[in-house]
């Protein structure tokens, strides 16, 4: 159905333009010309049935255009959602992946700590050093 949108309204928007035809009266002569009579009496003739004049536009063709910027419109709107979802997609990833790493920064220290804890003499002192850094990594990476 949507392969069809285009040709119909190209169909509807095309125009058979009529120029206007006046009949000239002259001395008891009648003519037709596509211009009014210098001399004499001149009608415009109306145009015939289904041929519109330049510049008429009707309802259908105001129509079929009028569906054809909405078209156009909704198609712009779907891309820009599309657009917006994958933006969205990726800050979603993002932050998972932050909190994941944030999470796993948290995990380290409190081994750190646990290990200081545990741990005496100088393996203590070089596990307090790992808790230190452990407590920096996390606080330079997942600030409050």
């Amino acid at each position: 159905m949507m392969r069809f949108l285009p040709l119909l309204a190209a169909c509807l928007l095309t125009n058979a333009l009529a120029d206007p035809v006046y009949k000239c009266t002259q001395d008891g002569k009648t003519s037709y010309s596509d211009r009014p009579c210098v001399h004499g009496k001149s009608v415009e003739l109306p145009a015939p049935v289904g041929i519109r004049p330049e510049g008429a536009e009707s309802v259908p063709t105001r129509d079929a255009r009028t569906l054809l910027q909405l078209e156009k419109l909704r198609i712009a709107r779907e891309k820009e959602q599309d657009r917006s979802d994958k933006v969205d997609a990726r800050q979603a990833r993002a932050a998972a992946t932050h909190r994941k790493q944030c999470a796993r920064l948290n995990l380290r220290k409190r081994w750190a700590e646990e290990d200081v804890a545990r741990l005496t003499g100088r393996a203590k002192v070089a596990a307090q050093r790992r808790s230190k850094r452990a407590t920096e990594a996390l606080a330079v990476e997942c600030p409050a």
